[in-house]
């Protein structure tokens, strides 16, 4: 009886240890197979919404065998529960010599894709749709006064709605940083950007710019018609900018909101976007005393001046050596 004992308590320690040798080796060899580097077959991975594990695991990686497939499986599904780590449906970019573990952290969060758009100041609502619809579905009007022109980087498959108003939140915090500015308190925030707008189709530079912007302020100071050409393409052009000739002096004479050669102050709203460049330069609020200014083709600036006759005499000038 004895001996039997003790022959049941051998076996069962062999077993025992048996047991403990078995889970040490799957143990180290769960830890091997999550942390070498995969056979990813392909850089970018896409995961289709409502696409399973296993797909994932089968599309997207090589050479794995039944064991490796089913700890893997265990283990996505395991940080699924306790981690609480879902998988992304979208495109991943993974490295050749990505680990499960950083496979799961890649695929667990949002796209790591970045998409960069460059929404050019002066440009059109046409221009810009025609640059969303490169990266969005179901793309809508912009407004002109809602975001300002400047580069803008987003997750790939980003929501086109979740993207503008991304764009709003952003001009709205800028907007802030001004809100004691002079500028700001003389004109409101619908106004800057009309300014910034007509700033944007005719100034060439930053200085050319400011020299626009002290104009279109001392003309609006002494309640002179703005007389933008910019506004008349704009109201002919219906805001498309493809005139494909010369404005005439009929064109100024058109009776439309827009026409600053006609109406007094600014036009009704923006006629373009604005970039932040332009915005700075409005609130750096640039003094000069210039009133007028025309287009020199030949040295192909703008000529300002502080008076009409310097400014018909400069014109004239002009007009006689062309």
């Amino acid at each position: 009886m004895v001996l039997e004992e003790l022959i049941l308590h051998y076996y069962l320690k062999v077993f025992s240890l048996l047991i403990v040798t078995l889970f040490i080796t799957f143990f180290l060899y769960t830890f091997y197979v999550l942390n070498k580097d995969l056979d990813i077959s392909e850089r970018l991975i896409i995961i289709k919404k409502g696409e399973k594990i296993e797909n994932l695991l089968n599309h997207n990686i090589n050479n794995l065998s039944k064991i490796e497939s089913i700890i893997l499986n265990i283990y996505f599904k395991a940080s699924n529960i306790l981690l609480n780590k879902f998988i992304h449906f979208g495109e991943f970019n993974v490295e050749s010599n990505v680990s499960a573990i950083n496979l799961l952290e890649i695929v667990s969060n949002p796209s790591n894709i970045i998409n960069r758009i460059t929404i050019v100041e002066g440009w059109s609502n046409k221009q810009l749709k025609f640059e969303l619809s490169k990266y969005f579905n179901n793309i809508k009007n912009v407004p002109y006064e809602d975001i300002i022109a400047d580069t803008y980087f987003f997750e790939k498959n980003s929501n086109f709605e979740t993207f503008v108003e991304n764009l709003i939140t952003i001009k709205s915090k800028y907007m802030n940083n001004f809100k004691d500015n002079i500028v700001y308190k003389k004109f409101t925030e619908n106004e800057i950007m009309i300014i910034g707008s007509i700033i944007e189709k005719e100034g060439l530079d930053r200085e050319d710019k400011k020299k626009i912007s002290s104009v279109i302020f001392n003309r609006l100071n002494k309640n002179m018609k703005l007389q933008i050409d910019a506004t008349v393409i704009y109201a002919i052009t219906k805001g498309q900018y493809n005139l494909k000739r010369r404005l005439l002096f009929k064109d100024l004479k058109i009776d439309h909101p827009f026409n600053t050669y006609i109406y007094n102050g600014l036009p009704p709203k923006p006629i373009s976007y604005v970039g932040k460049e332009t915005l700075d330069i409005i609130f750096e609020n640039y003094k000069t005393d210039f009133l007028f200014y025309f287009f020199n083709n030949s040295l192909n600036r703008h000529i300002f001046s502080k008076t009409y006759e310097e400014h018909k005499k400069k014109l004239n000038d002009y007009r006689s050596k062309k």
